[in-house]
């Protein structure tokens, strides 16, 4: 944790250079301590220091300087540093003017000029008025701070990023939290039409920014260092990840690109009770940053966010086009882009998606969700998790299914869990079939899929987990896929009648291996995949068994 800061000021070289020893004598144990003899370059500190989210415990400030009195430092300080406990250092003859600072700016205190023996004229009086700062300092929080609206799609996309890449930020809605927003606001000299704003530790700004600028001011890597790979994994979820585990650690020049954040589906569930190994569970981002350390122990380079759009086979390599026109040469590759939800058809969806309406998200948007009634869309395990983890934050959650139960399609222990849960309530057979608001989502119209019956709700926010859609839009190489969209692999090709026009290879194709030799599939995108965390795993670890053997033959 920083240190809070003693700040001194006095335009005397030889009097600050004697206060700032004696401070640092006494306090630089607990405090830093900074100093200058402008008052101008003072200000402009103070703007700097509170953006990079800086505490100023106490002021000491000469009451004579030719720029600025001390008792008119003082006052402007405390507009920046309002908590900040503010003593006054002057002659005998300026003792008129410190007790009107008291009275006018709340001056602390005030030190007649010389304080020696410090022990005796000045630690005393510090010493108090720091015990009385310290009682009541509180730390703020230390990071990233994210201003904006919250039903404004801009300002979720922002907070699902650095949800879903892990990192820690605090959320400042504007509304709400009005006095903090206005204070960053002023601050960054940032205007409201340009929000969300990212406020950095370094002190930065960046208004409305794109995912790719936030990422490049964390630290995130978008670009390949080396031009050829072993093995290429596209998809950082629980199959690409393993995938990067097991390649890195047997040797292979391993990279991962993801397109949005590591950890896909899964790492958006809030609880996860049944994966090996955890058996009071963990959560998808706790998985996840387990997982990327591991991988990265390993060597492995991991590009986030960056989306493959094409892949072109020339020879025995592979050509990977990214969506900044670079390219990356690979041996092979490993598809592992997983699922995603299906967009919920129903009038007034699209309108407020990002602003009450979202898509998974349950973990970034709960916090909003306090003391409101929210609606859940879905019947499988990422529905039951986000309603759990929404229930704790919510007034009522409400579980919209079509079916008469949730018994086919949910496991047991978290049926469990609903049916002990007082405020989720489950809504079978019925369905989303409109969306209302103004700015956002205030109501939904509910139907009865066998009576067709209609009802208006008020709903805080709409969370919406249905079906399963394949990440292989962007796949243009000829890669077989099913009706659904979901890559074919192994022995299945050979039912497809068009299989023997691109496999040109004697041997059959291997498990994972789709109908291009050295291009596989792991996980949710493969046709006939288990849609279960462990097998994800289990795929991805086994997907670089066959790329060992594809790179021995080549």
């Amino acid at each position: 944790m920083k240190k809070p800061i003693i700040f001194a000021i006095d335009d005397d070289e030889q009097v600050l250079s004697a206060v700032t020893r004696d401070l640092r004598s006494k306090y630089r144990s607990k405090y830093r301590i900074l100093n200058t003899n402008s008052v101008q370059e003072a200000l402009d500190s103070l703007r700097e220091l509170k953006l990079k989210n800086e505490v100023i415990a106490l002021f000491l400030s000469d009451q004579r300087m030719p720029e600025m009195l001390g008792v008119e430092f003082l006052e402007k300080a405390r507009d920046i540093f309002p908590k900040a406990k503010r003593v006054l250092l002057t002659a005998y003859s300026d003792i008129e003017a410190a007790i009107k600072g008291i009275n006018d700016v709340q001056l602390d205190y005030y030190l007649m000029k010389p304080w020696d023996p410090p022990e005796e004229k000045m630690y005393p009086v510090l010493d108090d008025l720091l015990d009385e700062w310290q009682t009541g300092y509180r730390p703020d929080f230390e990071g990233i701070k994210v201003v904006g609206y919250q039903y404004s799609p801009k300002s979720h996309a922002v907070k699902d990023f650095l949800a879903g890449n892990l990192i820690p930020y605090r959320w400042v809605d504007v509304e709400r939290n009005e006095q903090e927003a206005d204070e960053l606001l002023k601050l960054g000299q940032v205007e409201r039409k340009a929000l969300p704003a990212v406020f950095f530790d370094d002190g930065s700004v960046l208004t409305s920014p794109s995912p790719v600028q936030v990422a490049e001011k964390v630290g995130l890597n978008a670009r390949a260092s080396d031009k050829i790979y072993d093995v290429v994994i596209i998809g950082g979820g629980p199959a690409g990840l393993a995938a990067a585990v097991y390649g890195g650690s047997e040797g292979l020049s391993t990279l991962v690109i993801e397109k949005r954040a590591p950890g896909g589906q899964a790492g958006t569930s809030s609880r996860i009770e049944n994966y090996l190994g955890f058996p009071t569970g963990l959560s998808g981002a706790e998985l996840t940053r387990r997982a990327v350390t591991q991988a990265q122990r390993f060597g492995i380079e991991m590009l986030s966010p960056q989306e493959v759009v094409n892949i072109e086979v020339r020879d025995s390599y592979k050509m990977l086009k990214l969506s900044d026109d670079s390219e990356i040469k690979a041996k092979s590759i490993v598809v592992t882009t997983g699922v995603d939800y299906r967009k919920l058809e129903a009038k007034g969806i699209d309108k407020f998606t990002g602003a009450g309406v979202y898509y998974g998200a349950a973990t970034t948007e709960a916090n909003a969700c306090r003391d409101q009634d929210v609606y859940v869309v879905g019947g499988g395990n990422s529905a039951g998790q986000a309603a759990m983890y929404l229930s704790n934050f919510a007034k009522n959650v409400y579980i919209l299914i079509r079916k008469e139960s949730l018994t086919s399609s949910m496991s047991h222990y978290l049926i469990d869990q609903i049916n002990g849960t007082p405020n989720i309530h489950l809504l079978p057979e019925t369905e989303v079939v409109e969306a209302c608001g103004q700015e956002h989502l205030e109501r939904l119209v509910l139907e009865n899929v066998q009576t067709q019956e209609r009802n208006a709700v008020e709903a805080g926010s709409l969370f919406i987990f249905i079906g399963a859609r394949p990440f292989t839009d962007w796949v243009q190489t000829y890669i077989l896929r099913d009706d659904r969209g979901f890559i074919v692999t192994g022995r299945e090709l050979q039912k497809h009648k068009d299989f023997r026009t691109s496999w040109k290879k004697d041997r059959e194709p291997f498990l994972l291996e789709t109908c291009s030799p050295g291009i596989f599939a792991a996980g949710d995108v493969r046709a006939g995949a288990m849609n279960r965390i462990a097998s994800a795993v289990g795929e991805g670890a086994m997907a670089i068994k066959f790329v060992h053997e594809y790179l021995a033959e080549v």
